[in-house]
């Protein structure tokens, strides 16, 4: 007899489960599809010991002192300031697009001249939006609007969601806003910091709690009706849980191609984006992640695709636009409905967190909805 049988071992499934065990002490079983725990977290050593990122760059930043005080917990960290380049007619720009982007490729007396406005308009250290960007009546911005949205935004996007970037919610390209200032960082959190011994690492101390059993390669529906269990936390897609009754929630995924190159380092960063001219997004080098020296390097590939059900691909994130919204709250509502069944997550709350905010999300669940 278990008293919360919890769906997903990912950020939201285990800080729950650590939370109603160590808190509370309840017994839990977590159940998941994968392998593994840690969910898209999840990181390995390869075949030459670098530690990888199974699904893609996994970078922790936030502003939230009591999100770092919980995950200290369970992990050291180590410092680390994600930087990204985009390759733009050829030259190698910082992303965000900033100032210092702006002097890369445009002649100096211009590149002069663009900062100016740039300031006068908006303000030293200012994010903006690129869609805000565009509506200037300035002449010299509205090139430049024009010029980062053709080169930088859309071909990016286009392959990221096959959608335009007018297409999307605005806080899509808002998450890379136009930044006015020479800070190179691609965050500017308070907190960027990365789990010194890795997430996985993370995740089992995290799990390991005497309260806490763990099913993996297990789907939840093949055991559910002889797993005894009080209530039901669902951290998977909602539409599934409700066998899409209203219609299937879209989703893109990834597909990665990993690659060890016999170079001390292949980039210059740990992540190069190529907006344009591929079919490939970006290429992530680990070794900058995770601080690892080695005489060879271990890099993936990024391909976003379109997720399809039944498929072997991972539904990673939602697609932000009015339509699927308003789907997905004809979903919320029928979970309403469920007094023993609480919905958390990335895919259950169809919203694109970062990890962060997934785990200020399942420490206010935990908070507001579990202890009643």
């Amino acid at each position: 007899m278990f008293d919360y049988l919890i769906v997903g071992a990912g950020f939201s499934g285990s800080v729950l489960a650590e939370r109603i065990a160590s808190q509370l002490d309840k017994k839990v079983l977590i159940v998941d599809k994968r392998n593994h725990i840690g969910g898209n977290a999840y990181d390995f050593y390869d075949e030459n010991g670098i530690l990888v990122h199974k699904y893609g760059p996994h970078i922790f930043h936030t502003n939230s002192k009591k999100v770092i005080d919980y995950l200290s917990q369970f992990t050291e960290w180590r410092p680390y300031f994600h930087k990204v380049l985009a390759i733009v007619e050829g030259k190698k720009v910082p992303i965000p697009f900033n100032l210092n982007s702006i002097y890369k490729l445009f002649p100096e007396k211009y590149a002069n001249k663009l900062e100016e406005e740039l300031i006068k308009t908006f303000g030293y250290g200012q994010k903006v939006p690129i869609l805000k960007l565009k509506e200037t009546s300035n002449l010299e911005l509205k090139f430049l609007a024009d010029y980062i949205y053709d080169n930088v935004f859309y071909g990016y996007t286009l392959k990221q969601w096959e959608l335009k970037p007018e297409e999307l919610d605005p806080s899509v390209t808002a998450r890379v806003p136009v930044y006015i200032s020479r800070d190179n960082r691609y965050f500017q959190d308070t907190y960027q910091l990365m789990p010194k011994d890795g997430y996985t690492r993370m995740f089992e101390r995290m799990l390991s709690h005497k309260n806490i059993k763990i099913m993996l390669k297990t789907d939840y529906k093949e055991i559910i009706d002889v797993i005894k269990f009080d209530k039901l936390i669902f951290t998977g897609p909602i539409d599934e849980f409700f066998n899409y009754q209203f219609g299937q929630l879209p989703y893109r995924s990834l597909v990665f191609d990993f690659q060890t190159l016999n170079f001390e380092n292949y980039q210059e960063v740990g992540q190069v984006n190529y907006p344009n001219n591929n079919s490939f997004t970006r290429i992530t080098e680990f070794k900058y992640l995770t601080g690892q020296k080695s005489l060879t390097t271990s890099i993936a590939y990024e391909y976003p695709i379109k997720y399809e059900i039944n498929s072997n691909l991972i539904p990673y994130y939602p697609i932000p636009q009015k339509e699927n919204n308003e789907l997905y709250l004809k979903y919320l509502s029928e979970s309403k409905k469920l007094k023993k069944v609480i919905f958390c997550g990335r895919l259950a709350d169809y919203k694109y967190y970062n990890m962060d905010q997934i785990v200020a999300r399942a420490l206010t669940v935990f908070e507001k909805e579990v202890i009643i």
